[in-house]
C-alpha cells in the first residue's frame, strides 16, 4: 500500500484548517489527518514548535516540505498540485478572490479564534458576557463588506458558476460562515448572499467533508 506523502496537523473547530481541508478535497489529495488539540495547549509542545514556530494549526508537511499558515499552505497547493486550480485566469477575478480571502483571513477570523476568546486581557476589558457580542459584531462588519463586494461577481460560488476555477473565496468563506451559523449561533438573514453561497457549498461533498463535525477529533458541544 502507498504510503501518503502529505500529513495536515489538524484541528476540528479551526476554520483555517477547514479552508485546507476543503483544498485537499477538491484536489483530491489523500492526507493523513494529525490532530492538534488546542484546547489542551499540543500547539505549544516542542514538535509542533519546530512545524509551525507560532504555534497556529494547519501545518502540512509534504515529504521533506513543511508549510504553515493557512494562506500559504493553500498557495503551495496550488504550484506544487496544479491539478483542479482554484484560481481563475483572469486577473481581475482572481483579485476578487484574494481580496475575499483577505477580508475573512485578515479581518474576521483573528478576532474569533481561540487566543482570543481565552484571552485574560479581552476578559478584564469586555467581561466574559461579552467576548462573544465582541466576535458577532466583527463578523457582521465582516460579512456586510463581503456581501456588498460580491454582489457583481458572485454565480452559484463566490466568483462564478464553477468551483474550479474560482474556489479561493469559497475556501475561506465557507467555514467563515459556518462558525457563525453553528458556534456563534448568528441570524444572518440580512446577508442573503452569503447565505446562498452556504447553500451550494451543502451540496458539495469536498466542503461538507471538511467541516468541524466530520473530523476525527471533532468533540460535540
Amino acid at each position: 500500500m502507498e504510503k501518503t506523502q502529505l500529513k495536515l496537523y489538524s484541528y476540528w473547530r479551526s476554520s483555517c484548517s477547514c479552508r485546507v481541508r476543503i483544498a485537499l478535497n477538491l484536489k483530491g489529495l489523500k492526507y493523513d489527518y494529525r490532530a492538534v488539540n488546542l484546547v489542551k495547549g499540543e500547539q505549544f509542545t516542542p514538535e509542533f514548535s519546530k512545524l509551525n514556530p507560532i504555534n497556529f494549526v494547519p501545518a502540512l508537511e509534504d515529504g521533506d516540505t513543511v508549510v504553515a499558515d493557512s494562506f500559504a499552505i493553500l498557495m503551495y497547493l496550488e504550484e506544487k498540485y496544479p491539478q483542479h486550480p482554484l484560481l481563475p485566469e483572469d486577473t481581475h477575478k482572481r483579485a476578487i478572490n484574494y481580496q475575499v480571502a483577505n477580508i475573512v483571513a485578515a479581518n474576521i477570523q483573528p478576532l474569533q479564534n481561540l487566543v482570543v476568546l481565552v484571552s485574560k486581557y479581552i476578559e478584564e476589558k469586555l467581561g466574559s458576557d461579552e467576548k462573544i457580542a465582541w466576535v458577532r459584531h466583527h463578523i457582521q462588519k465582516g460579512f456586510a463588506a463581503l456581501e456588498k463586494l460580491l454582489k457583481d461577481h458572485a454565480g452559484k460560488y463566490a466568483t462564478g458558476d464553477e468551483v474550479f476555477l474560482k474556489a479561493k473565496a469559497d475556501l475561506f468563506l465557507a467555514p467563515q460562515i459556518h462558525a457563525a451559523l453553528k458556534r456563534f449561533t448568528m441570524d444572518l438573514t440580512e446577508f442573503p448572499l452569503l447565505l446562498r453561497l452556504n447553500d451550494a457549498y451543502n451540496e458539495l461533498p469536498a466542503f461538507q467533508d471538511a467541516l468541524p463535525e466530520k473530523q476525527p477529533d471533532y468533540v460535540p458541544s
